[in-house]
């Protein structure tokens, strides 16, 4: 068998390796995503307004993760059509996080009850900054070529800073925004639990401690893109270095991290305790007699473990 030629210093075997590796992240997040899509259409009570935001996230991140799978680098259309595209709801995913960032701090720091109102401004905000940052990219995409079995990668000059300036510019950008902003969420609620501990007796102590614990986990939403994308940046920072030079290992945790956002995406934002209270609702209705005694609206008496979830309830009943 012939050997194909090498891509940017990677060899055939190499980029049929990350290609799979690819393929398999990206279907995990299609599927992680997508039950989230699913879970809004079907269940009538999550259709609120905090799990709309949830639901456009999820929406972008199955999109996503639909045009990284497919698309040929040798066929002209289907390429230029997964990677516009792939671009366009990648970067309208992690915005739409940043939305969610911003409807928690109004709701619990400013105390604001307007950000329904806010909906329209929400979309022209992340739809209008997808659409401006792939049309940018398409102006400096010279099409020089694709790296490795994906079209979203550009090996021309003026294509890696077109992508840098229209990707991983506004993606830290959301980094840093979601940060600052979960921390002074979380600072308000840390202090809103101590002061509940200081009037409360003894015996909801250890509960309230509970709380402040689950509350930290507000700071792991900035960590999912921070996962996801670092070491895109690292090998994208590389390749300006280092052009023609490509790490394999550095390009087998680019590739892995990043399709992986959705499926992250939809543990973090998605399986929240209201989706899954509806989830054990209706499998208490077909099979009460297996699923009941796990349903959590069957247990009455409250755990640590229950009281650590009224965190999340606490927060998206401020959102409504």
């Amino acid at each position: 068998m012939a050997t194909v030629p090498a891509v940017g210093s990677l060899t055939a075997n190499e980029r049929q390796i990350l290609a799979a590796v690819n393929m398999r992240a990206s279907s995990l997040s299609l599927v992680g995503s997508g039950f989230i899509v699913l879970c809004y259409v079907l269940f009538k009570e999550l259709r609120k307004f905090s799990f709309k935001l949830i639901f456009f996230l999820a929406l972008s991140d199955m999109l996503c993760s639909f045009f990284s799978i497919v698309g040929d680098p040798s066929t002209g259309f289907f390429c230029y059509a997964q990677g516009y595209s792939t671009h366009f709801f990648c970067v309208a995913s992690f915005l739409w996080t940043t939305t969610i960032a911003f409807t928690l701090h109004r709701t619990v720091v400013q105390h604001k009850t307007d950000v329904e109102d806010l909906e329209p401004m929400f979309h022209l905000y992340v739809w209008g900054t997808s659409v401006v940052m792939t049309v940018i990219r398409s102006i400096g995409n010279h099409h020089h070529g694709h790296l490795g079995a994906w079209c979203w990668t550009e090996t021309g000059w003026a294509g890696k800073v077109a992508h840098l300036l229209t990707f991983y510019a506004p993606l830290w950008g959301a980094i840093l925004y979601n940060g600052v902003t979960y921390f002074q969420v979380i600072q308000m609620l840390r202090n809103a639990t101590l002061m509940a501990v200081g009037m409360s007796d003894r015996a909801y102590q250890s509960d309230a401690w509970m709380d402040t614990r689950a509350l930290n986990r507000l700071g792991y939403y900035p960590l999912i893109l921070i996962g996801s994308w670092v070491f895109g940046t690292i090998n994208r920072m590389h390749d300006f270095v280092e052009p023609g030079h490509k790490i394999f290992w550095l390009s087998l945790l680019d590739v892995g991290t990043s399709a992986l956002m959705g499926l992250f995406n939809s543990i973090a934002y998605g399986l929240n305790a209201s989706v899954r209270r509806a989830i054990f609702e209706r499998l208490d209705l077909f099979w009460p007699e297996r699923f009941g005694r796990w349903s959590p609206h069957r247990h009455k008496v409250r755990g640590p473990q229950q009281e650590s979830e009224l965190v999340s309830l606490k927060i998206e009943d401020e959102m409504h």
